[in-house]
């Protein structure tokens, strides 16, 4: 059983500072901008809304939302030394104070600094829209139907990552305890997978309910974009932890396999969205379909053999992705804001025809401002995780700062 475990745990230390996926996060975010974007240059008549670009093909792919993919990676690697200490003992979980102490450096810092800059910013005189500012600080404004996208707009998904912090530390610890009193491996393995299926599945009740039982529209934003219905993200994330930490070493594909699964993966997501439309059955379980497809997709990235590396994956090992992947976090926080800014003082063209220019434009200034958002605010803010140490506890010290772009923060932006 020792090997065992020192296997598995090393294995998913390995994964978990994946360089792959840093590059799918950066990859997400970059599509991220470029949806809003798209987004920014619609325009709506009496004959309905025209996008940028009258092309469905590329409508779709610019169309495909990654906020899924965001939550699957944030909880696989939130849930990692949970599934690792409830599957096979693992004794290095941290405390979930200390959990949660370390998700509050990472995330509050830059993002109560952003809110209070752009409400004041949009509310020159005060009170001004009071409780646009106390929904944001608190992070309920994911259940304000009118002021869900005030703001920072993307910000509605940080709500959603907020309540899956206190989930995880709800739920892990129990399921460590229930694990511990079971024999064998596979029954704590299926003990696991089941609770996470058993999360999975509640959004798509929810769902179910909200759009068959009683005709909730889709425009009832708190109804659908609530935890109670995005949730089945994070739960495949969770999944897919236990499923890796289960497997360990075995079962590992090859890379052709690898490339097809991935490629069916991405036609899945790519119909998925193109299919998609108002009120249908794709749109409505959009994104339980879309936290399954993300799952496989990242299962052939993460499970491979030792050897096996598909070409593709140097695309997501380049060091200019990988670092818009690591600030990731404060591409997502700023980039609406600028755009908006941007283009309200005309330094964007408004032509609807200029959306490439456009695009390219807010990708860059938004990357810059990134980068210095990140080594400005980001990262000193993270430093103050160093305060505790690994059992939670005070520091009698100050350690030397290192640096902290590794994938094991959940910083991407989500988005989510």
């Amino acid at each position: 059983m020792s090997s065992t475990r020192n296997t598995s745990s090393t294995s998913n230390t390995s994964n978990a500072r994946s360089p792959e996926l840093q590059g799918f996060r950066g990859l997400a975010a970059l599509s991220t901008v470029v949806f809003h974007v798209w987004q920014q240059y619609y325009v709506y008549d009496p004959q309905g809304a025209h996008p940028p670009i009258d092309n469905p093909y590329l409508g779709a792919l610019v169309s495909l939302e990654v906020i899924d993919l965001f939550f699957v990676m944030s909880a696989y690697l939130l849930t990692l030394s949970y599934a690792r200490a409830a599957i096979d003992g693992d004794d290095r979980t941290r405390p979930g104070r200390d959990f949660l102490f370390r998700r509050a450096t990472r995330i509050l810092p830059l993002y109560f600094l952003a809110v209070l800059v752009v409400w004041s910013l949009r509310n020159p005189d005060l009170p001004g829209d009071w409780r646009d500012l106390v929904g944001h600080l608190t992070f309920l404004h994911v259940f304000d139907q009118q002021r869900i996208f005030y703001t920072l707009g993307p910000s509605w998904s940080l709500s959603l990552e907020i309540a899956f912090y206190l989930t995880l530390v709800a739920v892990g610890p129990p399921a460590i305890r229930a694990c511990r009193r079971l024999r064998t491996r596979r029954a704590r393995v299926l003990l696991c997978a089941t609770g996470c299926a058993a999360l999975y599945l509640a959004p798509v009740v929810w769902i179910s309910a909200a759009h068959h039982a009683f005709g909730i529209p889709h425009t009832n934003w708190p109804v659908y974009f609530g935890p109670q219905a995005r949730f089945g993200g994070f739960a495949a994330g969770m999944g897919l932890a236990v499923l890796l930490v289960a497997l360990g070493e075995r079962g590992r594909i090859r890379a052709p396999w690898a490339t097809a699964m991935s490629v069916a993966a991405g036609v899945g997501l790519y119909a998925l969205s193109y299919f998609s439309a108002p009120e249908n059955t794709w749109h409505t379980y959009y994104h339980p379909l879309a936290a399954l497809l993300w799952f496989a997709l990242l299962y052939c990235t993460l499970h491979l053999r030792a050897t096996a590396r598909p070409r593709w994956h140097a695309l997501l090992r380049t060091p200019w992705l990988t670092g818009v992947g690591l600030v990731s976090y404060s591409l997502y926080i700023w980039h609406e804001p600028l755009m908006l800014a941007l283009y309200e003082a005309g330094a964007l063209p408004h032509a609807q025809g200029a959306f490439p220019l456009a695009a390219l434009m807010v990708v860059a200034a938004g990357v810059l401002v990134a980068t210095v958002s990140y080594w400005a605010v980001e990262y000193p803010g993270s430093l103050l995780a160093r305060l505790r140490d690994k059992k939670g506890r005070p520091r009698e010290f100050y350690p030397e700062p290192r640096l902290c772009g590794d994938v094991g923060t959940s910083g991407g932006s989500l988005p989510t």
